[in-house]
């Protein structure tokens, strides 16, 4: 472990220890399994090869109905951190306007990196999904097709030149072939996995949700979810294999909910941009 990550772990243990502080398990652990409890699991985990670099891009949904896109700039942050500038987008809402004719010309202070604001405004976005849907505006034949599915984000996500596999869990898709897909890949460097579930199936609050996975505890048979809503008591949390999976195992818009696997491409084989 590098130094930066040290210190990293001591943020994200800080931060695992006060959600405990909280009260018991709010997405689908058991009680007993927050705060400090949460951070000798993490240290035992066998796959959590993702969890460093997910946190370090790690940003809570800034609404309700974002958790897809917020999601996918999560991923697509971690995926891209080293990608050239000029292939990533900028967002320039970051300071605020009438304050940025203040800006030396020679200094440049806007990261290029994927955000919530600016998630729509790239065409390939809004090729499958335009924002004005998303937030529920009539389609031309009138219909109303408001937030995001699963198979929408996937399709994003490949218009943004990623490769992502959909899972789709439905009876052809067996509780262990889920639970090892989605380990393998959490044990492999360079590739995440996004998870689309129901959260009346983990006794939560609310409907669908989706959020990244960042790692898994074989001794409890869990994942750990980096809940993108940090708010109304959410918190990151582990919960059981068979509880995410039948959680995922739910009837969204059109077709079952599951998760998606996701990876950049060779360089040699990345559409322009």
């Amino acid at each position: 472990m590098t130094d930066a990550q040290a210190d990293h772990r001591g943020g994200v243990a800080r931060r695992l220890q006060e959600e405990g502080r909280r009260g018991p398990a709010r997405a689908g652990a058991r009680a007993g399994d927050q705060g400090a409890a949460a951070v000798e699991r993490l240290d035992g985990a066998e796959a959590k090869v993702d969890f460093f670099t997910l946190a370090n891009h790690y940003e809570g949904q800034e609404h309700g109905g974002l958790c897809g896109p917020t999601s996918a700039v999560i991923v697509l942050n971690a995926l891209r951190v080293d990608a050239p500038a000029d292939d990533k987008p900028v967002d320039r809402s970051a300071v605020p306007a009438q304050f940025a004719a203040n800006i030396p010309p020679q200094y440049d202070p806007y990261f290029h990196r994927y955000t919530q604001r600016t998630f729509f405004a790239d065409p390939r976005v809004s090729a499958v999904k335009s924002e004005a849907t998303f937030y529920g505006t009539p389609t031309a034949d009138g219909k109303r097709d408001p937030g995001m599915q699963l198979r929408q984000l996937h399709e994003i996500l490949r218009a943004l030149g990623a490769e992502s596999t959909i899972r789709v869990v439905d009876d052809a898709v067996t509780d262990d072939a889920a639970r090892a897909e989605i380990v393998e890949n959490l044990g492999r460097e360079g590739d995440y996995v996004i998870v689309n579930y129901d959260r009346k199936v983990l006794d939560q609050k609310g409907g669908g949700h989706i959020s990244p996975l960042a790692a898994y505890d074989r001794e409890s048979d869990s994942f750990l979810v980096l809940d993108v809503n940090p708010n109304q008591g959410k918190t990151w949390a582990w919960v059981p294999a068979t509880r995410m999976i039948a959680a995922m195992r739910t009837h969204d818009t059109v077709e079952n909910r599951g998760y998606l696997l996701v990876r950049d491409p060779p360089a040699a084989e990345k559409p322009a941009p």
